[in-house]
């Protein structure tokens, strides 16, 4: 299993599959073929179907300048491997003849696979599963954090103290901005005015509409291509910091704690992306938003004095009752109904943590057991509901009120 650093990702929105994992393979190949002149990109299933809602074509032509490219959408074919898949062919300057080209597949939260693998495949974890790891602490005496530690050397909190400072630094960024986000569905932002009117509120209409309006402050800021940690997904990015964010503001929590937070985060992050999947196009909106909810489950379990039994209960919790959830962005956009999600999610994960630490963390169903249910069940989930913009709300999305 490969390390945290691969789970939170600072990239610009709206895609870590359609945006930030295409620019990368951008990258790769303009690198390999200095020589190279002209480059063609042909997309295909999923990278086909929502990359311009996306901004797939203008992440690849940022990447590739100052060379040409040409951008060619094969919505109605797939490449074998997985449903983001795109060909990308250089050409040479003298004759314009083709140089090379490669089979690429973008497959969740910025990461690439081809036909030897998965790139940058380095392991780090060599227990894999949730029902190892508890067996690790019990016997240790550990916690989950302290395990990611074990793993990743001293050196994890570093790059997690950068994560937690973007973080926060985009929900403010999100609590400030007003206006329309881009694209034709002309949705106007919420976060700033839902932040008004909660400071405004009292008791649960308060607390409530503060995690609201966090969660929906990174989710804007994602939609609207500006800068995010993927957590672990761009789709899914306001779920965690929403929920650390109005712990760290009214719980007063240090940020040591924050940063082990989003070591047992970035850990649960890690096994469903290892046993199962993040990707919206190969599993649904239950491997990005399912996976998210789980991670902030577990942070805030964690945060609140949580054992590592209530973490896993918490993290199996969220899953659970995310289990089925379509992938159907309207009109390929990452804003509906991707925005409220992250809100409501913020809101779910916080009521797992509620409910896991009024309990002494015995269930029926293991966190694996769950993440094992979700790779099933996206594999059932019919190629319209997995982030293809041709079913669910983007199929009968009209314009309302």
């Amino acid at each position: 299993m490969l390390s945290i650093r691969e789970i939170y990702k600072e990239g610009y929105g709206p895609s870590s599959s359609h945006t930030i994992g295409p620019a990368r393979a951008a990258e790769i190949m303009k690198q390999r073929h200095p020589e190279a002149n002209y480059f063609r990109v042909s997309l295909y299933g999923s990278l086909a179907l929502t990359g311009k809602g996306h901004h797939t074509d203008s992440a690849l032509r940022k990447s590739f300048l100052p060379k040409q490219v040409d951008i060619i959408w094969r919505p109605e074919e797939s490449l074998p491997i997985h449903p983001n898949g795109m060909i990308i062919e250089a050409f040479s300057e003298e004759d314009g003849q083709l140089i090379d080209f490669w089979e690429v597949y973008s497959i969740g939260g910025g990461d690439l696979k081809d036909k030897t693998g998965v790139l940058n495949n380095n392991p780090v974890y060599r227990l894999t599963t949730m029902t190892e790891i508890l067996a690790w602490c019990k016997s240790e005496g550990k916690s989950l954090w302290e395990f990611v530690e074990d793993n990743e050397g001293k050196e994890i909190w570093d790059f997690l103290a950068k994560v937690w400072h973007t973080m926060r630094e985009t929900v403010k960024r999100g609590i400030d901005n007003e206006g329309v986000l881009p694209g034709p569905i002309k949705l106007a932002r919420r976060a700033s005015a839902q932040y008004t009117k909660a400071l405004n509120a009292h008791g649960t209409m308060k607390h409530i509409g503060l995690l609201f309006a966090f969660a929906l402050a990174v989710a804007e800021e994602n939609a609207a291509g500006g800068k995010i940690i993927t957590a672990p997904t761009c789709g899914s990015s306001g779920v965690l910091p929403g929920v650390l964010f109005y712990l760290n503001s009214e719980e007063h929590i240090t940020e040591q704690k924050m940063l082990r937070a989003l070591a047992t985060a970035g850990l649960i992050g890690n096994l469903v992306k290892h046993n199962a999947s993040i990707s919206g196009a190969e599993v649904g909106c239950q491997g990005e938003i399912g996976t998210a909810c789980a991670m902030a489950a577990a942070a805030m379990t964690q945060i609140m004095g949580g054992s590592p039994t209530q973490i896993e209960y918490a993290a199996e919790m969220a899953m659970e009752h995310n289990l089925g959830l379509t992938c159907d962005p309207v009109m390929g956009y990452v804003q509906i109904p991707c925005i409220e999600r992250n809100a409501i999610a913020a809101t779910k994960a916080y009521s797992c943590a509620v409910y896991a630490l009024s309990s002494d963390g015995g269930h029926k169903v293991s966190f694996d057991k769950a993440v094992e249910t979700m790779a099933e069940t996206g594999r059932d989930i019919q190629v319209a509901y997995r982030e293809t913009g041709i079913g669910g709300l983007a199929k009968n999305w009209e314009a309302f009120g």
